[in-house]
């Protein structure tokens, strides 16, 4: 007798074994030999769909939970890539190689800039995060 190699079956071919092993209409015996599996699988999987009928006509629904955001972070992170950001076109800047924007579009004054600076100061002394 060789050895057979593991077969994983579809869902679908599942359900359909399983129903025609609820139906009754044949023996497992048949049904295993019509459909090339062991008895014992049959059995599995026409309990495990006795069990989980009830799932379809929602019995029980899974509910994708979000992950909580943690606005105080982001607010942090923000601030933190804006004053990186303006550290790094001010040392280009000063390089001689920064490009520039079309327009004033990406200029912030002195005082949006210390605004800035404030406000990630403060956000940063209330996390204790080291990566913020």
């Amino acid at each position: 007798m060789t050895k057979r190699s593991r077969r994983t079956h579809s869902a679908t071919f599942k359900a359909k074994v399983a129903m025609a092993a609820l139906k009754g209409d044949k023996t497992l015996a048949e049904l295993a030999q019509q459909y090339d599996v062991h008895p014992s699988q049959i059995t599995e999987w026409k309990q495990q769909l006795a069990e989980h009928a009830a799932d379809v006509f929602g019995g029980k629904t899974k509910t994708v939970a979000e992950p909580p955001v943690d606005v105080k972070a982001l607010h942090a992170k923000i601030g933190q890539l804006t004053l990186e950001n303006d550290f790094l076109e001010g040392a280009l800047s000063k390089a001689g190689s920064a490009p520039q924007p079309a327009g004033d579009a990406w200029a912030l004054d002195t005082a949006e800039k210390s605004k800035w600076a404030a406000a990630y100061s403060a956000l940063h002394a209330q996390t204790s995060s080291p990566f913020l």
